[in-house]
């Protein structure tokens, strides 16, 4: 488990080359910075798009986008921004005496001594805080269901301790976007959103398995559970799986959403969404090699684009 120590200037070992946080924020905020995974902004792409989903499908269902709408979306890029900053500084609070023996994140702010766990905790408590001004701009169902998904977010850094099965934690708290943004439009929850939750969460275990797979050793060694450790060598399969359930259930909630209202053509291209990111995710899979940890760090973060596809269908099918 030797890996390297962290550099001089704190930088984190996994984040992008050049980010803004290593190279433009100013010095004090950057240990900060790093705690929210602002130098690694694939997280918050992978919290807002089911956000995003939620708002285009509700506005596919009830065919009536307004000036709102565009709140909605603007409040859920700086929400996701906000809420994921404070569940990766929570996850580090939790983790600190894991994450030292891990070589991919001993030179995370708290195991290489940049932030306390006191100062830590004030900085969660003030992304939270501003998360909530902005959460109570919505309708109250939607402040209601916010406030709700405190509770998979607090639960999910312990998960990997009591089963193999973390992902599905992750995936709980990473896509309760589509249905708050669904209500937040619609004023109330339907069934397509809790579809497109599905679908989400089943998103999740196909891309958290991929990433996971970078540390199966560390964490066998440490204890550490994970669907990567669980699955081994059988991952492929175990991603097909989760693939065809994407696809079902994101079709399901598209057919649910656009039928009552929605013309046909809308309709055809709504249901090209899932098609088409289904096609993205049979190339992740094609392009897999459990062993070489660049090209699962490269698949993992792919999955912004994976995300937005379904998402340039649903708006164009605003339009139809």
């Amino acid at each position: 488990m030797q890996g390297n120590a962290p550099t001089p200037d704190g930088q984190v070992a996994d984040a992008v080359s050049g980010n803004w946080v290593d190279t433009k924020a100013p010095a004090w905020s950057r240990p900060y910075l790093r705690l929210s995974r602002a130098d690694r902004p694939i997280g918050t792409w992978l919290l807002l798009i089911p956000c995003w989903w939620g708002l285009a499908l509700a506005m596919l269902w009830n065919q009536n986008p307004r000036w709102e709408d565009l709140w909605i979306a603007i409040g859920c890029a700086a929400g996701a921004w906000l809420m994921r900053g404070a569940g990766c500084t929570w996850n580090d609070i939790t983790d600190r005496n894991f994450d030292g023996s891990v070589e991919r994140t001993r030179s995370r702010p708290i195991p290489s001594g940049q932030v306390s766990v006191k100062q830590a905790l004030l900085w969660m408590a003030i992304q939270c805080l501003l998360a909530l001004a902005i959460l109570l701009t919505f309708n109250r169902a939607a402040i209601a269901l916010g406030v709700l998904s405190l509770l998979p977010v607090a639960i999910y850094p312990f998960a990997k301790r009591f089963t193999w099965w973390p992902q599905v934690f992750l995936g709980l708290a990473f896509n309760w976007g589509a249905m708050l943004a669904w209500t937040a439009h619609a004023g109330a929850l339907h069934w397509p959103a809790v579809m497109l939750y599905l679908a989400g969460i089943a998103w999740t275990l196909f891309y958290d398995t991929i990433y996971a797979h970078q540390d199966t050793e560390d964490d066998a060694l440490i204890g550490i559970k994970s669907t990567a450790r669980l699955f081994g060598t059988d991952t492929p399969r175990w991603l097909r799986r989760f693939l065809v359930t994407i696809v079902c259930l994101m079709g399901l909630a598209v057919i649910w959403a656009v039928m009552p209202n929605g013309s046909v053509l809308a309709l055809v291209l709504a249901l090209a969404g899932p098609w088409a990111m289904g096609w993205h995710l049979t190339w992740q899979l094609r392009a897999l090699d459990i062993e070489n940890n660049d090209t699962l760090l490269k698949l993992f973060r792919v999955n912004r684009d994976t995300g937005l596809i379904p998402l340039i269908f649903f708006l164009g099918a605003l339009f139809a």
